[in-house]
């Protein structure tokens, strides 16, 4: 089943993703996977840069423990995985970027915007946060998303921000953002947002 999955993320994002979303990334530094799920991410661009100190956290115990099996047999001593809440983040030392990929949805809007600011305070100067997730239009795009969470999760109907309400939030928090959507073959409305900490 895991590795079902594994595939089928990568092929849905498939290499263009990760280049697009990894040239965001330091090739030294700490860098922090909120929501890493099994780890998919997190290996890969631990892999990518050895010179980068990967850390990933997911609320499911199975899936980290899936995760630091795949970075042991891959040999991989730069990255590590604990279990923790994205909603109960609290800063621990300073990373040069951090990244969220399609959690945001997941989350109540109150605790999205508190992460957010935990995640601010947690860069250092200068650092990025990446944030990819679902943007609200096109509507076919958005309820052909919708259906797919909810038949993924059921009891956990996605909440998602439209680009504008993103943007507002993470400026309001001390940002510089960039944004730009990301084309699929598929009518996913994947937008990615580049957000970077002033000063």
């Amino acid at each position: 089943m895991v590795q079902a999955y594994s595939l089928a993320r990568f092929f849905i994002l498939r290499q263009r993703f990760l280049l697009e979303i990894g040239q965001y990334l330091p090739e030294q530094g700490r860098v922090l996977d909120v929501g890493c799920g099994f780890g998919l991410f997190a290996l890969y661009f631990a892999q990518l840069h050895p010179g980068v100190q990967v850390h990933g956290i997911d609320l499911k115990p199975e899936r980290i423990e899936l995760a630091r099996r795949a970075a042991e047999r891959l040999g991989l001593t730069n990255v590590t995985f604990d279990v923790g809440k994205a909603q109960d983040f609290r800063r621990g030392g300073k990373y040069a970027a951090i990244y969220t990929l399609d959690m945001i949805h997941h989350l109540a809007r109150p605790d999205v915007a508190g992460l957010i600011e935990e995640l601010r305070e947690s860069l250092e100067d200068g650092g990025t946060l990446l944030v990819k997730d679902v943007d609200t239009q096109p509507a076919y795009k958005r309820w052909y998303t919708h259906a797919l969470d909810l038949l993924v999760d059921p009891a956990c109907p996605p909440d998602y921000w439209s680009a504008e309400q993103f943007l507002e939030l993470a400026t309001g928090l001390g940002f510089d953002v960039k944004q730009h959507a990301m084309v699929d073959v598929l009518p996913y409305p994947h937008m990615l947002y580049v957000c970077r900490k002033l000063g």
